[in-house]
């Protein structure tokens, strides 16, 4: 297989369009037509894993935090940045990242955290704006039915739990064909009426190419009319961060424990307790202070996230428990998650989960 036959593969479940716009995804060193000797997954590439990498027979590191972020202006060995992509473009090895359109996947980061924690009912905290999309388009009313079909089988139409959804409008197009025009209907230089349907499906964004071009393939006109609009409606399955909840309430310091125990912690920073149960849980992987409204808006009890400051902790003001077990802790069980999926997908490759661990704090 291919580097970018592999990577295709996630992007099924974590769509790069879908990632911030800071971020820096996708195939950051290397080249995606490759033949591809083996899979080292990993939550960051650093020098040791490249290492792991070159030592393992893997020439595709996939990370999940990318290891380029801002621009490069040099390559000089100076920053540990550098020396890493040095040793991978000597050593032949690719880099790709996923950061944060995993985060934003409903099979991500965040219902990995919800799974060891043992929530259930799991729904987005920060649903994701602009990723719903609608096709607006006119047809001959004798072709309508084969459009449709083609479009449902190409991913438009899925609204929540159901799907072939659309929307039918049976009225009269008229066009006459000018100087250079070839049309499948009526006569170049006469004015043409033709009975039509106009047909409106919505589609995720990650699919607009998908969605052009079997429209495209399936419209008997020379020249096709359509518009493409992006909705403000938010998608129940796309966005950062998740809800769930326990099966049953528990005290305040017994889940303070068990997130200390799950996420294999020094420590867990939090807020003062409110002296409430906890059953709903909020959770968002990584740097998640900005998911603090959100989560108590949510009506979580509680919210487990990493990388809160000093002054983040007062936002709780009595109203939810925050619990900070680390940015690595959040997300370790990701490089595990995204092995397991490989996995599936390609049972007799080589997926190698790393062994590096790469987190940067430590604690006395």
């Amino acid at each position: 297989m291919t580097i970018k036959e592999i990577t295709a593969l996630v992007e099924e479940i974590a769509p790069l369009s879908y990632a911030e716009d800071f971020d820096n995804t996708g195939l950051l060193v290397g080249h995606a037509d490759r033949e591809c000797t083996g899979v080292l997954v990993t939550l960051d590439t650093l020098e040791e894993v490249v290492d792991e990498a070159i030592e393992k027979g893997c020439n595709l590191i996939f990370s999940f935090h990318p290891i380029i972020f801002g621009g490069l202006k040099k390559i000089t060995g100076r920053s540990y940045v550098e020396r890493v992509v040095l040793k991978a473009i000597k050593n032949d090895i690719a880099i790709y990242a996923i950061h944060t359109a995993l985060d934003n996947s409903f099979q991500g980061v965040n219902a990995r955290m919800c799974e060891v924690l043992g929530l259930k009912n799991q729904k987005i905290l920060i649903p994701k704006t602009g990723t719903i999309k609608k096709l607006i388009t006119f047809i001959p009313s004798e072709h309508a039915d084969t459009l449709r079909t083609a479009l449902f089988q190409a991913g438009a139409g899925n609204i929540g739990n159901y799907s072939h959804c659309s929307f039918n409008l049976e009225g009269t197009g008229t066009f006459k064909g000018e100087e250079g025009s070839q049309p499948q209907y009526g006569k170049k230089g006469e004015l043409h009426r033709e009975t039509e349907t106009q047909v409106g499906v919505t589609f995720e964004k990650h699919l607009e190419k998908v969605i052009l071009k079997t429209l495209f393939e399936n419209h008997p006109y020379e020249e096709v009319a359509y518009e493409v609009h992006t909705l403000d409606n938010t998608h129940q399955h796309i966005g950062i961060g998740m809800t769930g909840e326990f099966q049953e309430p528990m005290k305040e310091a017994d889940f303070l424990r068990l997130v200390k125990e799950v996420f294999n912690t020094g420590c867990v920073r939090h807020s003062a307790q409110t002296g409430k149960p906890v059953k709903k849980v909020a959770v968002l992987g990584g740097s998640g202070a900005f998911g603090i409204n959100h989560a108590i808006a949510s009506g979580a009890d509680a919210y487990v996230t990493g990388d809160l400051k000093y002054h983040d902790f007062y936002k709780a003001e009595g109203k939810i428990l925050l619990a900070d077990p680390g940015h690595y802790e959040t997300e370790q069980f990701t490089k595990n998650l995204l092995v397991e999926y490989l996995r599936k997908k390609i049972a007799n490759f080589a997926i190698v989960l790393s062994v590096c661990n790469t987190n940067p704090v430590k604690y006395l």
